[in-house]
């Protein structure tokens, strides 16, 4: 077993077909695994073997995609780190995982403080030519060009991909080569993937969104992936027209600006396959999308210690609002504090089992057993289960609000503001209040041209939900923090609201 295999069949299989391409660049099967088997002998070369961990600080270039393959073929384990992290985040994690080596380009590189990192022995840069040290490019013309990936036992660690450090520091979540083909082949499986799809792919290859769930997934079915530095509204509109997209990957956020952005200009044809993950998806948003589009948004639902994705909404029957049933060969159960299973229909935590959940959080014994119990893992997602066995996400468990002892659910607040034909974009949070314990908050971004009140979107709220779930306090802003794969980050809205308050 190995996850890198899968480029290997592909070279086999379909070595003249197009695997990779970006901007002006592009790669057959056959191509990136001869360039992937060059880079393997040279980092060989250097020291790396099974087990090492290996850093990869780079954008969504396709030297991420070549040093990660080369990475699982050696066994090694790959590292992957947000590439907008700073210099105290980078070298926490670097020391951290202990990591032997890390690849980068040279203006990221400014955030690698060397003098700080006792475990590294070798940097390597992106870059053809690089002032700062050797290049990939060198190690990969210098290196024989035959390689196969090593066997491995499905337990063996493959990645390690850090959580985005909600409370304290964040923590490696370790995937094994079991884990991530394991999921490969469930998300083949629920989005119909085969060897004729096209997939864009400009969600950031650090997260496991787009590492797993669309580079591997579409590797793994031979398909073309058809990469992007990053999202942006006019260039992915473009690529999908010329490159002939067959899947459309995004977070809730890029179809709410899809939506309300001019699309009836751009060519969507080839487009059959839509999905979402990362965060719930608003009801309201997928109705309008469906309606707009004539596709439906398929849901994912997962978590990068799930590899990620545990469950799907649906290749047998679609259910708006739901995250569906669990993927194959996973369990899902909701539970109460004590984690007892609760009856059908009532709220409590979403637990997950199955080949999917991660090895557990590198070199943190004591988070991973709060975490797994008994080979289930407690994901701290509030959900309930219909009688058709179907899971919805109430909320984050952390993120509930509580008003003078009732509890309020950000995401149901959320789902009213959201059909306000003047909102664009919604964030509802809890801030803290002398006389009810919380208030609700609710942050929001309007569509270019239209203009309300807060009296007006107070009214609109108490048409549709109860009194004590309408924000007390409205603020309209021009924009939302987000993570690199668009969520959006409620915490920093929190600890802004928390550094002005007197309370």
């Amino acid at each position: 077993m190995n996850i890198a295999k899968h480029i290997e069949r592909g070279a086999t299989l379909f070595p003249h077909k197009t695997a990779l391409i970006f901007e002006n660049r592009s790669y057959t099967y056959e191509q990136l695994n001869y360039v992937v088997n060059r880079l393997t002998n040279g980092l060989h070369k250097k020291g790396v073997s099974k087990g090492d961990r290996v850093a990869l600080f780079l954008p969504n270039i396709p030297e991420f995609v070549i040093s990660y393959l080369a990475i699982l073929k050696l066994g090694a384990i790959a590292v992957s780190l947000n590439a907008m992290l700073k210099s105290s985040e980078v070298r926490y994690i670097l020391n951290d995982c202990a990591a032997q080596v890390i690849i980068t380009t040279e203006t990221l590189s400014e955030n690698v403080e060397v003098a700080d990192l006792p475990y590294l022995e070798h940097m390597f840069f992106a870059e053809v030519k690089t002032s700062k040290g050797i290049s990939l490019y060198h190690l990969i013309i210098n290196a024989f060009p035959e390689a196969k990936a090593v066997k491995i036992e499905p337990k063996t660690p493959a990645a390690i991909i850090y959580t985005s450090g909600t409370t304290g520091f964040p923590k490696g979540a370790t995937l094994s080569h079991g884990n991530i083909i394991s999921n490969m082949y469930a998300q083949n499986r629920c989005c119909g993937m085969t060897a004729d799809d096209r997939l864009l792919l400009y969600l950031p290859l650090f997260h496991c969104f787009g590492q797993n769930a669309i580079l591997n997934s579409g590797f793994n079915v031979c398909a073309t992936i058809v990469l992007q530095r990053r999202f942006n509204l006019e260039g992915v509109l473009e690529v999908i027209s010329r490159e002939k997209i067959t899947m459309f990957f995004g977070v809730p956020t890029v179809y709410i600006k899809l939506l309300n952005d001019n699309l009836s200009a751009s060519d969507w044809s080839s487009v059959r396959f839509c999905f979402s993950a990362a965060s719930t998806m608003p009801v309201e948003i997928a109705r309008r999308w469906e309606q707009q589009r004539g596709l439906r948004v398929y849901e994912g639902y997962g978590m990068t210690e799930t590899a990620p994705c545990a469950c799907y909404n649906h290749s047998l029957k679609y259910k708006f609002g739901s995250i569906g049933t669990p993927i194959e060969n996973v369990e899902m159960k909701i539970v109460d504090d004590d984690g007892r299973e609760v009856p059908t229909g009532e709220l409590g935590e979403i637990a997950v089992r199955g080949p999917n959940v991660m090895l557990g959080y590198w070199n943190r014994p004591l988070d991973t057993d709060k975490a797994i119990r008994d080979g289930w893992f407690y994901t701290g997602d509030l959900g309930r289960r219909d009688e058709d066995g179907y899971f919805y996400i109430v909320d984050r468990l952390k993120d509930m609000i509580n008003v003078s002892g009732f509890k309020v659910y950000p995401a149901e607040v959320e789902n009213a503001i959201y059909q306000h034909p003047a909102v664009f974009e919604v964030a509802v949070y809890g801030v803290p209040n002398s006389v009810k314990g919380e208030i609700v908050k609710a942050d929001i971004v309007l569509k270019p041209g239209y203009t309300t009140s807060a009296a007006d979107i107070d009214a609109f709220c108490l048409e549709i939900i109860a009194t004590y779930k309408r924000p007390q306090e409205i603020e309209f802003v021009d924009s939302l923090p987000k993570n690199g794969s668009g969520k959006i980050l409620k915490r920093v809205l929190r600890q802004k609201q928390l550094s002005l308050s007197t309370f």
